[in-house]
């Protein structure tokens, strides 16, 4: 497939930059939706700013995408720090809430009426939403959550849309360092990444690349009969 018109939210991000050069070269025409900082860090040229936890930032950046689409990508989504629920503050667990549920929410409403019949949706969870592990409480939780959306969305856009989700493992961008467009990118990663590979049966970290593929997959023709599904990228890490 070539020459649909895809809108990247938090496509400034390591997956999303990779996803949008992998989309250009194949012909379609990407429009990348991302924080202001992001789209200025990286350069990106003809960008919409928005701030998914914003709902006037939202709708106002949906309508400048100005007519339709044929694939949604929601990329966006961060979690600083690893803190147990029980000493975890009521603001940052609204924040993560707020930013991957609400935002994922926010985003999917204003993508469905601009997507053309037969579009697809990807959304962007994490192994995380059912392999939980201590320290990612809420953000677990908000992904757990969007694969509920996804399914639901599934079902209630059917049979013009078909949305479907990828459940990534840890990769290795800015996301392990703060989040592109929330901090400078280059800081220590927030989890010990030697261990990860260790309990990892692919022994390494997933690149942007490993997930790309599927959410072209789940973009294209090929997956023309797949509608609320979940596709784990973990490296064998976890089998659900």
């Amino acid at each position: 497939m070539s020459g649909r018109r895809i809108a990247l939210l938090g496509g400034a991000g390591g997956i999303g930059r990779v996803l949008a050069a992998e989309l250009t070269a194949q012909g379609d025409d990407v429009v990348t939706l991302d924080l202001p900082g992001s789209l200025e860090r990286h350069g990106v040229d003809g960008g919409i700013a928005i701030d998914v936890t914003d709902e006037d930032s939202v709708q106002a950046a949906f309508a400048a995408l100005g007519g339709q689409i044929e694939g949604f990508v929601n990329l966006a989504g961060y979690n600083s720090a690893l803190t147990p629920l029980a000493e975890m503050t009521t603001a940052y667990f609204d924040d993560i809430i707020g930013a991957n549920l609400r935002g994922a929410f926010l985003a999917a409403r204003a993508a469905a009426p601009l997507l053309g019949d037969g579009g697809s949706m990807v959304n962007i969870a994490s192994g995380l939403a059912s392999n939980v592990r201590p320290g990612y409480g809420a953000y677990a939780a908000s992904k757990a959550a969007v694969i509920a959306m996804t399914k639901t969305l599934a079902l209630e856009l059917a049979p013009r849309l078909r949305v479907n989700a990828v459940a990534p493992g840890l990769v290795d961008t800015a996301f392990l360092r703060g989040g592109t467009g929330r901090s400078d990118e280059t800081g220590e990663s927030i989890v010990n990444l030697d261990a990860y590979r260790a309990m990892t049966p692919l022994a390494r970290l997933a690149r942007p690349e490993d997930v790309t593929g599927p959410i072209r997959f789940l973009l294209g023709n090929d997956s023309q009969f797949m509608t609320g599904q979940v596709l784990w990228v973990n490296g064998g890490g976890y089998a659900p």
